[in-house]
């Protein structure tokens, strides 16, 4: 039986999901460290997380049997993307199925930063009438300035018209403007126009540390900033240095560059303290509409993999949308090199295959071939597959829809 770990508290729509597909699911509500995961997953196939559990190369080298990992977030910047595809390991994320909760989080912040709302409860709290004007604006009229325009991006440029906003918006990508937003050419010109500076950007790489003390210089005085994107892409100190200047009057980040890893463990900051400072500890998809809808999505595309081999929305395998045929079926990730589709079809030839469907994607250096057989008078082929040298993993299906464990990834 195939065995599925959930850490991090995912929803229990997947476990369900997973349950009902046969797959015995075992759940633990906190992130493990690599030396414990590694460990752990001696015994299972699929692996599931959210934001905190780093799956690295030496994971992924060190847990052969490992064939799948559900990330139930948008983000797959802590897992090894290129090592996973390498060793034919599938990763599924959910790209859409938060966004409303963190477009939501967006808008109270601005409202509330805007109208220094935070300052104004915490003089109550600490027994002080503090009745004033100061400092307090309404959103309408005034500029938001969005860098990065993806599925949060341009959810949020169109609330924040509705609510009488300006919207300017960078991004490095050719992006279709939705309402009345303006796309500009450089950060500088979307920073010297934006009351309200907020940050979407993905987990790459090239995006660390992209927001830093220049950039928070170039901002209009007086202006909000608003992180709920990737913690490595800020620079907190130099926004503690232009929030305490008075050089800005307010921020909200719900991202940090290091995270602690469980439910009530300490947290530090430089922004701990701080006027006009809204401190969320990354909880920008986390409403229960969202959770629910993310363990859906990923649990169900988990699902399909194994039901199907289909690899539709994976982030790092070619994509391929399947459906359960009744016949056998062979899914064979390979490396994407000339002659390869050919030395199969001449090996299942070879063996008096009787192929029904045969499908073939490619990303990058992978390739994926999914062959649906009817009868087969020789066995053997899928030994003879997995000698080929271009072979990176199979993964065979019987005619009643029973999935057999898979060889491991071939060497190197």
């Amino acid at each position: 039986m195939l065995r599925a770990l959930l850490l991090e508290n995912v929803h229990p729509a997947a476990v369900e999901i997973l349950r009902d597909a046969g797959i015995e699911v075992e759940t633990r509500p906190g992130a493990l460290d690599e030396a414990e995961l590694i460990e752990t997953l001696a015994d299972f196939q699929i692996l599931g997380i959210r934001s905190k559990t780093q799956v690295t190369r030496h994971v992924l080298e060190s847990v052969p049997g490992l064939l799948a990992v559900g990330t139930f977030s948008i983000g797959t910047n802590q897992i090894d993307l290129e090592a996973a595809a390498s060793r034919g390991v599938a990763v599924f994320n959910a790209p859409f199925s938060n966004t409303r909760s963190v477009v939501e989080l967006a808008v109270a912040e601005i409202i509330a930063l805007t109208r220094r709302l935070t300052v104004r409860d915490k003089a109550l709290h600490d027994g002080v009438w503090d009745k004033t004007a100061d400092g307090s604006h309404e959103v309408r009229g005034r500029t938001l300035g969005i860098i990065g325009y993806g599925n949060i991006g341009s959810q949020l440029s169109v609330l924040a018209e509705n609510l009488g906003m300006k919207v300017v918006f960078f991004d490095a990508a050719e992006k279709l403007a939705l309402g009345n937003a303006r796309r500009v050419e450089t950060l500088d010109e979307l920073l010297e126009v934006a009351d309200a500076v907020t940050i979407h950007v993905d987990g790459r790489a090239g995006n660390a540390g992209m927001f830093t003390g220049d950039m928070f210089a170039r901002m209009k005085p007086g202006a909000i900033f608003l992180n709920l994107s990737r913690g490595f892409v800020v620079d907190l100190e130099s926004l503690r240095e232009h929030i305490l200047s008075g050089h800005l009057a307010g921020a909200a980040v719900d991202v940090f560059p290091s995270e602690p890893k469980k439910r009530g463990d300490r947290f530090d900051s430089p922004l701990r303290g701080l006027d006009n400072v809204v401190l969320t500890p990354h909880v920008g998809g986390s409403t229960l509409e969202a959770q629910e809808s993310i363990g859906h999505f990923v649990a169900k595309k988990l699902r399909d993999y194994f039901l199907t081999g289909s690899t539709t929305l994976s982030v790092n395998l070619p994509n391929l949308q399947l459906e359960h045929t009744g016949v056998g079926r062979i899914a064979l990730l390979h490396r994407n090199v000339p002659g390869v589709l050919a030395a199969v079809n001449q090996v299942f030839a070879d063996h008096g295959a009787n192929i029904e469907a045969q499908m073939l994607a490619t990303r990058g250096d992978l390739g994926y071939v999914v062959t649906d057989i009817s009868d087969v008078t020789q066995r053997g082929a899928s030994k003879k597959l997995m000698a080929m040298d271009t072979t990176v993993r199979l993964r065979i299906r019987d005619a009643f829809d029973r999935p057999e464990f898979p060889p491991g990834p071939a060497a190197g």
